[in-house]
């Protein structure tokens, strides 16, 4: 990789790919078990589809150029990248699951209990929120294992959330109550995006002191990094709230 030299800090280029190896490995013991388990438990093409669309997503945060953004240069790129591992891929792995797996996974204790709705929201919203403050997000950057840790709690927490929305086995809502589920998810989370947005000076001191990049001041890199939190849980929660709302006004026209 190579390395740049910006004052006292050496940073590896912007347009860099980072290995993350033992992230990847991650990515490939789960998509490897998924295989497994689709041969014992049977899928179908299009959940197949989306769970190797979580693992593609998942990849591509990490491991290419943004990922190097992310964790070098932009709060911006690490807020998306942050997006992608705790929303997108878990709810796509989550679907990519055929109603037997699920059942069968649900059916274990531990899961059991972190998919009830009113454990999963609490627990995703609290990872987003710890893992945002100043303290323990500026840790993470200047500490790989524990930035490892940042991402796999985010992605579980994600899986937690999503479980009860895609997943009918241990809990099954109906369709008023997913809809009601999802309103609250963005409504308890909307908040950090919103203040990352409108704050009037940074508040994480890694990016400012990172080397600036296409003429991004701190606090522009900020607010755009809190206008992407907050746009794409607008975009991603209210689409499949939506969903979940005419299925449940088809469900009391029909009764």
């Amino acid at each position: 990789m190579d390395r740049l030299h910006y004052g006292c800090r050496v940073e590896p280029s912007p347009t860099s790919w980072d290995p993350a190896w033992d992230e990847v490995a991650v990515v490939c013991l789960l998509s490897a078990a998924y295989g497994l388990a689709a041969m014992r438990f049977g899928t179908t093409r299009w959940r197949a589809i989306s769970f190797g669309a979580a693992m593609v997503l998942a990849l591509a945060v990490l491991v290419t150029p943004l990922g190097t953004l992310a964790t070098h240069y932009l709060l911006s790129a690490h807020l998306l990248q942050n997006v992608v591992l705790a929303e997108w891929a878990p709810a796509l792995a989550v679907l990519g699951l055929s109603p037997s797996l699920g059942s069968r996974l649900g059916a274990l204790a531990p899961l059991r209990v972190v998919t009830r709705p009113f454990v999963a929201l609490p627990l995703w919203v609290l990872t987003y929120a710890l893992w945002h403050l100043p303290g323990p997000y500026e840790a993470a950057l200047t500490n790989p294992p524990l930035l490892r840790l940042e991402h796999l709690t985010y992605f579980l927490a994600g899986c937690c959330l999503w479980w009860p929305v895609f997943q009918s086995r241990p809990h099954t809502l109906p369709n008023g109550a997913k809809a009601a589920y999802l309103f609250a998810a963005f409504l308890l989370n909307s908040p950090v995006g919103l203040l990352l947005a409108l704050l009037p000076s940074a508040i994480y001191g890694f990016y400012e002191s990172a080397p600036r990049l296409w003429g991004l001041d701190p606090l522009t890199d900020q607010q755009i990094a809190g206008v992407i939190m907050a746009g794409s849980e607008a975009i991603v929660f209210f689409g499949i709230f939506a969903v979940y709302v005419l299925r449940f006004l088809a469900e009391e026209e029909r009764g």
